[in-house]
């Protein structure tokens, strides 16, 4: 089994927080005006409509470089629904573009890439979340 970790601290004078992860960091934050936010980052949708995208133009990339297809412009597209009180994301659309270098057709890259895809699938999946209090 492979893990990660990930931190977030406030930042100092703000009421966002700086996430890291290796020598990567992201700022998190609220819409300006909501809860103290001051819109200097991402926030939690748009970082999960990311983790969705991000990951699956990494997958395409992975899934191309096994293949040897060489590939150049990826164009990817990920909304979002919320809804409900708490809010919840109720479903996720990606929508995918990308152009094999060699001029062949892209699709089973894509198909590839969605059957690889680690975060659309734990997703789909359900993964439990565990969120424990420590001083």
């Amino acid at each position: 089994m492979v893990s990660m970790t990930i931190e977030l601290r406030n930042v100092e004078g703000t009421q966002a927080a700086l996430g890291w992860a290796g020598g990567h960091t992201v700022v998190v934050d609220r819409p300006d005006g909501r809860a103290g936010g001051k819109g200097l980052g991402f926030n939690g949708g748009q970082l999960l409509a990311l983790a969705i995208g991000g990951c699956f133009c990494n997958d395409l990339r992975y899934v191309a470089d096994a293949a040897g297809v060489s590939l150049g412009r990826i164009a990817v597209s990920v909304t979002i629904e919320l809804e409900g009180d708490p809010l919840l994301t109720t479903a996720a659309t990606m929508t995918v573009s990308c152009e094999t270098l060699d001029g062949s057709d892209p699709e089973g890259m894509i198909e590839r890439a969605r059957a690889t895809c680690m975060v659309s699938n734990s997703l789909r999946a359900g993964i439990p979340v565990t969120i424990r209090s420590v001083s």
